[in-house]
């Protein structure tokens, strides 16, 4: 651990006489292992691990992230997670900087803020924005061309990534210097310290990214073993191996003339092959010739082949020896600059590295301003209560995908909670009809403490956020057969981490707890939980449910309001508004959303008439569920609403369906009226 890391004591890496000690020394000497076992590198030197506490960064349990869909969706594409919503960067390491930040938000204030401001400066600034944005598009991946170099698993292709991405510092760093960008209000916190690391490593690393560029030819091979990537001129030993290689050549193409003129075979060739190198190539009709004398004191018989034979000769040996000669110490020369040059790059590798951190740092910023300007997202103010103020919240993802389908805009909605009960009721139960939009609203709002506490604008017309400590989210319904776990089990279990874990700075997004058991069963359940959430643990908290008797907990509690999706009935049919209103849904309308789904009309109907007659018991005040059913089943016949009957056929109908006017001709047109008249006066127009 000392060597590879690099210090002194590797108590210096741990709380060395701790168990949280122990757990990090296991789990480095457990890291380093793999790493030599895999990398087969014995010379590097790794950054020393860095411990970073709970407190400084929002928990998020798997169950969240899965639900939340942050990198993945449920069904595991990355497509239509929140990740590829939000992603604008324009280099590799902006882009892992993006995802690491959203998948660890803060809760330090100060640095959300300092983020944000950083944000805001290429939000005011659109110009300075576009102009980074195009000269970080030509930024290579620098830390991972190091990576390579330092594993010498390096090419001449890492050297220049190195080389391009110092440039693109150069400018990246000039013109935020020329813009004079104003680090006020936090942002010397974030931006200012990037500008000045630029300036100052790109500055200090010019020479060297000078004498990178003048040694590495503007064509590179893939591999350095094909060599030829030092630029003509840079080294003078160099240039007069590659000019003795080439000269040779050319004496070999005048000595394959000489030949030819000498034997009379115009189809003489020197050719070279992997087997027999340099050798004279001669149609099978002149091999003999070369064979006898006066040729066989100069040509060697080498082999025999159906349609050529092939030779060899003195002079033409010595020249092949000068050619592989000056070859390989034109190669070897090569490899000894592309070392020196790797050294020289390695040996400033702490000045690279924090020359590619501010370089993605500032791809981030730009990103997300880019972000926020193209779809209207705005700034939101932190505090250190326990507010959560949205105005005009929306879903990324959803308006994203409603945008790309050119569909109707997505419908904001507000969402006021407060566990103080300052400015609003610490807990919200949402009621209304399955498709209305009761989980995206949840979900909407647990994302848009994420992406704020990344250092994000936000999608609304105004946020203002008490830092939040813990984002919960159960939406959502599967099943664990691998672990044996039914669905309802799984729902549980992932209720019991949120009634254990959760504080007060937590902020909890419930959907339909209690839903897969017995009725009662799961509204007791339910009911409980929610009074344990606003009586014991106080934090704020979206509950959406379909017991409407919850909503009676409105009267008892009195950090707990109602709301509701609203929806219209127009002409029978169910029209959803997707917008969140104060107070109690009155029904949940699940058949009309099951007619919408395609069920049968006779099961709807059927439902229907069941449904009647349980609201009828309820009203009558029957007990039991046993009971209810029981009375149920005398009061209704089975399946009291027959399928519809087929229509008849109408054979008017069928010829006229099957006439296309724009292919008939005058005269079709008439005979087809006559035959219509014939078939409505023989069988009518049934």
């Amino acid at each position: 651990m000392r060597a590879r890391f690099g210090v002194a004591c590797h108590d210096a890496l741990t709380a060395e006489g701790t168990a949280e000690g122990a757990v990090v020394t296991l789990a480095c000497a457990h890291i380093l292992a793999y790493f030599e076992a895999t990398q087969y590198a014995t010379q590097i030197t790794l950054s020393a691990p860095r411990l970073e506490g709970d407190a400084q960064i929002m928990a998020l349990d798997a169950a969240t992230r899965s639900n939340l869909e942050l990198n993945r969706t449920l069904s595991g594409t990355r497509e239509g997670s929140l990740l590829a919503a939000i992603d604008e960067s324009v280099t590799a390491a902006g882009a892992r900087l993006l995802a690491a930040r959203l998948n660890a938000p803060l809760t330090e204030r100060a640095v959300i803020e300092a983020r944000l401001a950083a944000v805001g400066v290429f939000v005011a600034d659109a110009d300075l924005g576009a102009d980074i944005r195009a000269h970080l598009k030509t930024t290579p991946d620098m830390a991972r061309a190091l990576n390579r170099l330092a594993m010498q698993r390096g090419g001449p292709r890492d050297v220049a990534a190195i080389a391009q991405g110092l440039g693109a510092a150069r400018a990246v760093a000039a013109r935020l210097l020329a813009a004079s960008v104003e680090t006020s209000h936090g942002a010397a916190g974030e931006l200012a310290t990037q500008i000045e690391t630029l300036g100052r490593e790109s500055q200090k690393l010019a020479d060297m990214g000078a004498h990178l560029s003048a040694a590495l030819d503007d064509s590179l091979p893939l591999l350095a073993r094909d060599g030829g990537f030092i630029r003509s001129g840079f080294h003078a030993g160099l240039d007069e191996a590659r000019a003795l290689r080439d000269e040779s050549r050319r004496i070999i193409a005048a000595l394959q003339n000489r030949y030819g003129e000498e034997t009379g075979i115009k189809a003489l060739k020197i050719k070279h092959n992997g087997v027999l190198g340099f050798h004279i190539d001669v149609p099978a009709a002149h091999g003999d010739k070369l064979m006898r004398a006066p040729h066989d004191g100069v040509f060697i018989h080498r082999q025999t082949l159906a349609s050529s034979v092939r030779f060899s000769s003195a002079e033409l040996a010595e020249l092949a020896g000068q050619i592989s000669r000056a070859g390989e110490t034109a190669l070897a020369l090569e490899l000894d600059i592309l070392a020196d040059l790797t050294a020289q790059v390695l040996a400033a590798r702490d000045g690279l590295d924090a020359l590619g951190a501010a370089l993605a740092i500032v791809d981030v910023s730009t990103a997300l301003a880019q972000k926020a300007r193209a779809e209207n997202w705005v700034a939101p103010k932190l505090y250190d209560d326990c507010r959560f103020v949205i105005e005009g919240g929306r879903h990324p993802v959803v308006e994203a995908a409603l945008r790309a389908q050119s569909a109707a805009p997505f419908i904001a909605n507000p969402c006021v909670l407060d566990a103080a009960g300052q400015e609003g009721p610490r807990m919200s139960l949402l009621t209304g009809p399955n498709m209305a939009g009761k989980s995206t609203f949840l979900r909407q709002n647990a994302l848009l403490a994420i992406i704020a506490q990344m250092g994000s604008f936000v999608p609304a017309a105004k946020a203002d956020i008490g830092i939040v400590d813990r984002v919960y989210s159960r939406v959502g319904a599967a099943d664990d057969l691998a672990r044996g776990r039914s669905t309802f089990m799984v729902e549980m279990v992932e209720t019991a981490a949120i009634l254990t874990g959760a504080g007060p700075r937590a902020l909890v997004i419930l959907d339909e707890i209690g839903r897969g058991t017995a009725t009662f069963d799961g509204l007791s359940l339910a009911w409980a939980a929610v009074e344990y959430l606003h009586e014991v643990i106080g934090c704020r908290t979206l509950f959406a449910t379909h017991y409407h008797e919850l909503t009676a907990l409105a009267d008892r509690l009195d950090g707990l309001a109602n709301a509701s999706m609203k929806v219209r009935e127009h002409e029978g049919k169910l029209v959803f508004l997707h917008e969140v209103g104060a107070g109690a849904a009155d029904r949940s309308y699940g058949i009309h959303v099951a007619e919408l789904a395609g069920l049968p009309d006779t099961v709807t109907a059927r439902a229907r008439h069941v449904l009647a007659q349980l609201e009828e018991n309820n009203a009558a005040g029957t007990s039991t569920q046993n009971g209810a059913a029981n009375n149920l089943a005398d009061a209704l016949p089975l399946f009291e609403a027959r399928p519809p009957q087929p229509p008849k056929s109408n054979a008017l109908h069928d010829a006229v369906t099957g006439i296309d006017p724009d292919r008939l001709s005058p005269r079709e047109a008439l005979d087809w009226l006559y035959r219509l008249q014939e078939i409505a006066d023989n069988k009518g127009d049934d």
